[in-house]
């Protein structure tokens, strides 16, 4: 059996894998603060409590138990940092992907994309990127930076705690900015060289489980621990996406990732990544999703999951209310950080349902905009056939329906709805040589197909929404925007 991590924004997972599927789930929720406008920390020992916790819980919740465990795997969150001293303790408060804080000179302005791109990390000198936080850091927080000894994501030291090494995978090196694409420090920030983790395959063994970090979950020490991947990359794989089938997750946002053979040539409004598999991903990492759905939950006083039946009682359109799902600023494919949330068309007759409708639509919406540039950056390839599902909305009605509806493909679903953790337990198993098929260990069990109908009904209603949208995203109160999208990033 293969135990895997996964280290979310929002939750800390541990699932139980044998090569017929998941057996056991344990999520522990993880706080996030916000003590500033734009901000978004935690406290990093969280990172590694909640994974001791879910553990803990999955060990009481399973019948099969954690004594046939035979290895571990990890995916996690990108972009995510906390600064530790050379023993592992936190120096500071951990700094998300999604914070946005206003990094003046440090990152080229209050959070905004400039036209010019790194060469060497191919990463967008981006004021919310790694590299314009952590100069942040280094010139907010000088006593922490002098202390600091290693820069490290969640999953990168959760891997410390279990294995006793501080590294990193190519697929969270490749988004971080510090590194180029073949794994290497960039030569721009080769002065913190000594405080980046150093790059191992995503796919082979890191390390041996130790004594301390056993006895911390309840296992035998001396278990083969596989680094893993980044969210996506995971999801990628744990959903079977091919280039002519994208995978679309909803989380705490949404994201459109393709396998490709190669970078496309020139700019585009998306990014490319590095795969699990050593290849690589054409992105589009969208601004809120379920994040936006539970702001909107807590306004109105229902969950998440309450507002998904709403909207699913909802006609398309939502009797007329359109949304910008832009919280914290619009990402993939504007790129406008200063673009803002909004609700458009209503009216004294409107409600919650009304708006949760217009949410899923408007993220829909915005993962076929990514779509149709990840064709122009690929005219030769055949457009996609099929949606493949991920993520926390991926068992959620009114998403397949929606997503469906908008885009006029059929979408997938597969058992587990854990498709980062099937992907980190599909590279484990194959780091220790026990090669593992996705479709026995996570088959799909529902295809929505789009009605036509509905397909119409959307078509009827795309140039009004893309016009919102196109009008919405001009009103940033932000300031100047530089570029209006990303360079290819590694």
């Amino acid at each position: 059996m293969i135990l895997t991590f996964d280290l979310g924004t929002t939750v800390t997972k541990a699932a139980l894998w044998d090569r017929n599927g998941m057996v056991g789930l344990a999520e522990i929720g993880i706080v996030t603060d916000h003590p500033a406008p734009g901000w978004a920390e935690q406290d990093p020992t969280q990172w590694w409590a909640s994974t001791v916790e879910a553990c803990g819980r999955l060990a009481g919740e399973t019948s099969q138990g954690l004594d046939r465990v035979t290895a571990i795997g990890c995916t996690g969150a990108r972009q995510t940092f906390g600064l530790f001293d050379a023993g592992g303790g936190p120096l500071g408060p951990g700094i998300l992907w999604a914070d946005r804080r206003d990094l003046g000179d440090a990152g080229g302005g209050p959070s905004r994309w400039l036209d010019d791109v790194d060469d060497a990390s191919g990463t967008p000198p981006d004021g919310g990127s790694v590299p314009a936080k952590l100069a942040w850091t280094a010139r907010h927080r000088p006593t922490d930076w002098e202390r600091t000894a290693w820069v490290l994501a969640p999953r990168d030291l959760v891997v410390w705690r279990l294995t006793g090494r501080p590294v990193t995978d190519p697929t969270l090196a490749s988004c971080s900015g510090l590194y180029d694409a073949d794994g290497q420090i960039a030569g721009s920030h080769e002065h913190m060289a000594d405080r980046l983790p150093a790059v191992v395959p995503s796919g082979e063994v890191t390390g041996e489980l130790g004594r301390e970090a056993a006895d911390a979950l309840g296992l035998g020490s001396g278990l083969p621990v596989v680094v893993g991947a980044g969210d996506r990359a995971c999801e990628v794989l744990g959903t079977g996406a091919t280039p002519t089938g994208p995978m679309v997750s909803w989380g705490t946002t949404a994201n459109v990732s393709l396998p490709i053979e190669d970078p496309p040539p020139g700019r585009g409004h998306l990014v490319v990544t590095r795969a699990a598999d050593g290849g690589w991903l054409l992105e589009g990492g969208l601004s809120g999703a379920g994040s936006l759905l539970a702001w909107l939950g807590t306004v109105c006083g229902h969950s998440p999951a309450e507002l998904a039946t709403l909207a699913a009682a909802c006609p398309p359109g939502a009797r007329g209310v359109t949304a910008a799902p832009w919280m914290d600023g619009a990402r993939a494919p504007w790129w406008r950080p200063d673009a803002a949330a909004a609700f458009v068309g209503l009216s004294g007759a409107h409600g919650p349902t009304e708006l949760a409708r217009a949410v899923f639509e408007a993220v829909a919406r915005d993962v076929v905009r990514c779509l149709a540039v990840a064709g122009e950056c690929r005219p030769s390839v055949p457009p996609p056939a099929v949606l493949h599902l991920a993520g926390a909305g991926a068992s959620a009605p009114v998403w397949q329906d929606v997503l469906s509806g908008i885009s006029g493909l059929p979408v997938d679903r597969r058992r587990s709805g854990q498709a980062a953790s099937a992907g980190a337990a599909l590279l484990t198993a194959g780091a220790v040589g026990d090669g593992w098929d996705l479709d026995r260990l996570d088959p799909v069990v529902e295809r929505s197909t789009p009605d036509p109908a509905i397909v119409e009904q959307y078509d009827r209603l795309r140039d009004g929404a893309d016009h919102v949208a196109a009008t919405l995203v001009e009103l940033g109160t932000a300031g100047p925007v530089g570029s209006t999208g990303p360079s290819t990033c590694w």
